[in-house]
């Protein structure tokens, strides 16, 4: 989320809060505060009474401070300092932000949006923190439909016309803190008072004349979790008509050092991001090339464990990506200090961490607490949903055909309220799924061109398209190698640094085409669209033959 000189990206309610409207943020990320150690000082001073509530009793100030937000339009009374509103401060906007106020923590929101009481939930259950009873913001891991979209319910009553929530996974037990297996039986009374919740929701809206006709309501998921379990009884089970019960529910950890050390005599010490898909970072941060840096990489990719369920013996190693690879990806930024050795796409039934290289304990362990992985390079995490509906959206039912990414609805939505943003998007309008009404006049001029030329942009620029799939199986094999003089690595690297360069100035051209049509009234794609086409598709061709020679 930095731009390409370093800088934070511009904020999301910008647009709306320039136009006029107040936006309100519920558990999402970069719309609210998100921890008192840091933020609290920032925007209350130091000195401030916030700041004395965050030493003096710091578990009510997370309730008070965190997780809810209200950005006001340009002297709206909802934010004035004499509903305790701050300066919104965005030093960096381009075109400058002042005289904007927010209000910042459910202390101060919920008085605006929810005037003479604690706010309840949608089941009349007043919203407190269910580990501490501190009343107030619940927690960004366990907040639930019925929190959530009360939140936002509240908002829309109020004078907060766009707003963002977040709702956590319902695979997860919020009372025990322990995963749930497709079917079981709490898994399925959670979905179902989730369901209850959505209804209960969209039956107040209706009542406040907010509806569909009138208001765009888009849902999504951030991305799939991996189950990692046993097998579920008895057969046949659905959860629905038979519920589902586990012997024994939870991900496969391991300990990579300990894997490294005791497998391939590794014992080069480095830092991780631990995950399902860890970050490696080799201490000292010597070069991609040095001969540490490959040694590390090629015995990773030699990795195997014995998982606990099957008992059979599981390559580690999905796909590897070094700093070449990542650039291509898109998965590194202008900060250096971020950029790590080398990513490890792992087996998703694992969870990698980095402990002790001798493995006191056994290198592989089970560990009941989680059993729903993500992060990773797996189908089941990678594809995920959209919903839409609200004026300007075509009624199409389940759409399977239009490939898309999470970076394609900000656009989407920018087009459908006839805003802009301040800077140029990732992901491209979804054509395919609005009505020609809803679209400018120069778009429906070049639709066709258009559509072509977004799903072509898509395929080479996305990180888990066709394009990035295929060189990152060309990455691990270039990691994995172990030529002479290293040769095949350099050669492979070599090409896919050729190839980035390439696709980044192709996919430039593609959006700047696409961008000046959506939201600049350009008449002039199709001149361009059949040569950009033409261009990507034989880079695609170029990695699918890299890929199959190697």
């Amino acid at each position: 989320m930095l731009t390409a000189n370093g800088l934070n990206a511009p904020a999301p309610w910008v647009p709306y809060t320039r136009a006029g409207c107040n936006v309100g943020g519920v558990a999402t990320a970069n719309i609210e505060l998100e921890n008192i150690a840091t933020d609290i000082p920032t925007v209350f001073g130091p000195n401030s009474p916030e700041a004395a509530e965050v030493k003096a009793n710091p578990n009510q100030a997370t309730a008070d401070f965190v997780g809810v937000s209200v950005h006001c339009a340009k002297g709206n009374a909802l934010c004035s300092t004499a509903n305790n509103g701050k300066p919104d401060l965005l030093p960096n906007e381009p075109g400058g932000y002042n005289g904007y106020n927010a209000l910042y923590g459910h202390k101060y929101a919920v008085p605006q949006i929810n005037p003479g009481g604690p706010i309840k939930d949608l089941f009349g259950n007043v919203i407190k923190d269910p580990s501490t009873g501190d009343i107030g913001f619940p927690g960004f891991g366990g907040i639930t439909a019925a929190q959530s979209l009360s939140y936002v319910a509240a908002m829309q009553e109020h004078h907060v016309p766009v707003t963002y929530a977040y709702i956590a996974d319902a695979h997860d037990n919020h009372t025990t803190g322990l995963a749930f297996g497709p079917g079981e039986a709490g898994y399925v009374a959670q979905l179902k008072s989730y369901d209850q919740a959505f209804g209960l929701f969209f039956t107040r809206l209706a009542k406040d004349g907010i509806n569909k006709s009138n208001t765009l309501f888009v849902f999504t998921a951030d991305e799939g979790d991996h189950f990692v379990g046993g097998t579920a009884s008895p057969a046949g089970c659905d959860g629905v008509n038979i519920p589902c019960t586990y012997s024994q529910i939870g991900e496969v950890d391991g300990n990579m050092a300990g894997l490294l050390a005791t497998q391939q005599g590794i014992t080069t010490p480095f830092k991780v991001h631990s995950d399902s898909a860890p970050v490696v970072y080799i201490t000292g941060n010597p070069a991609r090339t040095a001969t540490v840096t490959r040694a590390f990489e090629r015995t990773t990719g030699q990795l195997t464990a014995v998982n606990p369920y099957t008992s059979n013996t599981d390559q580690l190693t999905q796909f590897m990506a070094d700093p070449v690879e990542l650039k291509l990806l898109h998965m590194i930024t202008a900060d250096p200090a971020r950029t790590p050795t080398f990513t490890w796409f792992a087996n998703p039934n694992y969870f990698l961490f980095a402990a002790a290289p001798n493995c006191s304990s056994p290198c592989i362990t089970f560990d009941n607490g989680f059993a729903w992985n993500h992060g990773d390079v797996s189908p089941d995490i990678n594809t995920t949903w959209l919903g839409m509906v609200g004026p300007g959206v075509q009624r199409m039912g389940v759409n399977s055909s239009v490939w898309s990414d999470h970076t394609d609805i900000r656009p989407t939505m920018m087009e459908l309220l006839g805003l802009k943003d301040d800077y140029s998007h990732d992901g491209r309008v979804l054509f395919e799924v609005l009505k020609d009404s809803a679209l400018p006049p120069a778009v429906r001029k070049q639709l066709s061109a258009l559509i072509s030329l977004a799903q072509a942009y898509k395929q080479i620029n996305a990180p888990v398209a066709s394009f990035s799939q295929t060189t990152l199986a060309i990455s691990t094999t270039a990691l994995e190698s172990n030529s002479t003089n290293d040769s095949t690595y350099t050669q492979l690297e070599n090409q896919l640094i050729n190839m980035t360069t390439v696709r980044d100035a192709i996919a430039a051209q593609m959006i700047a085409t696409l961008e000046a049509a959506e939201f600049g009234g350009s008449n002039n794609a199709s001149a361009q669209v059949s040569s950009l086409i033409a261009r990507a598709n034989a880079l695609l061709a170029q990695a699918k033959s890299l890929a199959q020679q190697h």
